[in-house]
């Protein structure tokens, strides 16, 4: 068990973590969590170390780590349950938590998505999609495709039978890019997709 200011010092590593992608100095703790001193600070540090929840780097700056559980943490939240899009349906509570790591895996990338050539499939201008990395894909599958080692795009790919590849829109009024296969290259394959409301 956690005293409260040794918790309070670990939700202030993670969102400090979350926030600036590396570990905050002692200063900053201490400064986080309201305190004067360094040396405080560095107990607290020392007693989630000591309790598992951190690794301690000595001789690095900003020499924290949050354990690999820690980090899972990080990326997940309350999922409350299910939401009607249609007609209304009775609000029960969920247990349930989401994985967004599970999302954000390490062989997975992020890519802003400009146009509108795939409105059909639910990917508007602006929206940022998840992109699982692979050298093959599937017909069917939404693709990062490279063209002539130039040029990205976002399409649904079929391979036709005279051996062509075709990249398909999902816009009425795009018609299909058809290349010779060798030159395309599957980069990725989409797998997530993320969109901010203001």
């Amino acid at each position: 068990m956690l005293t409260p200011r040794q918790l309070q010092t670990l939700n202030f590593i993670r969102h400090f973590i979350a926030t600036h992608q590396h570990a905050p100095s002692l200063t900053e703790i201490a400064h986080g969590i309201g305190i004067r001193s360094k040396g405080v600070a560095h107990r607290y540090v020392q007693a989630l170390a000591d309790a598992g929840h951190l690794i301690l780097h000595p001789g690095r700056q900003r020499g924290l780590e949050l354990v690999e559980e820690e980090r899972a943490d990080m990326l997940s939240m309350p999922l409350m349950g299910c939401i009607a899009a249609g007609q209304p349906i009775e609000a029960i509570p969920g247990q349930d938590v989401l994985n967004l790591g599970e999302l954000l895996g390490a062989d997975r990338y992020a890519l802003r998505v400009k146009g509108d050539s795939m409105i059909d499939a639910g990917i508007q201008d602006g929206d940022t999609v998840i992109i699982e990395q692979r050298g093959h894909a599937d017909d069917g599958e939404i693709v990062v495709a490279l063209i002539d080692g130039e040029e990205a795009t976002l399409k649904r790919l079929k391979t036709r039978q005279d051996g062509c590849v075709e990249l398909i829109a999902e816009n009425p009024e795009m018609p299909p890019l058809i290349y010779a296969a060798e030159r395309i290259a599957v980069q990725g394959v989409l797998v997530g997709l993320l969109r901010c409301y203001p």
